[in-house]
């Protein structure tokens, strides 16, 4: 929890890496990455997750030092992609920020269609 008197700069070097990090795709992926895994059964395990969104939440997390990327020698040439002990650390928080969506996730949308609902009329009422 955040001390009262923390003030979030814009120059926090927190930022970045929270955007880098915390975005769905790259939580999505490092939840998937419980064993070294290839890209293509990654790319079927985030359902809807293009190709090339892939590749570019995987370089970020690897340039942030949370995955590993291994070639393996083999014919054609594979590549597997594993959570380095700096990754395995997130996974925990990670899964309790997951867990709290899920058990929270009904109630969130019955909040947003009471909101949306209550925006419309309001928005009705505006112009009759």
């Amino acid at each position: 929890m955040a001390e009262p008197d923390v003030v979030f700069s814009a120059d926090c070097p927190s930022r970045p890496i929270l955007d880098q990090i915390a975005d769905k795709w790259s939580m999505m992926a490092m939840a998937v990455l419980e064993k070294p895994t290839r890209f293509n059964e990654l790319k079927r395990r985030l359902d809807g997750v293009t190709q090339r969104v892939l590749t570019q939440t995987l370089r970020r997390l690897e340039r942030n030092g949370m995955i590993v990327r291994t070639v393996l020698p083999t014919s054609p040439v594979g590549v597997v992609y594993s959570l380095t002990p700096m990754g395995e650390s997130l996974r925990e928080p990670f899964c309790h920020l997951y867990g709290w969506t899920v058990e929270h996730s009904a109630r969130i949308q019955d909040c947003q269609r009471a909101y949306d609902e209550n925006l419309l009329r309001q928005q009705e009422g505006a112009l009759g």
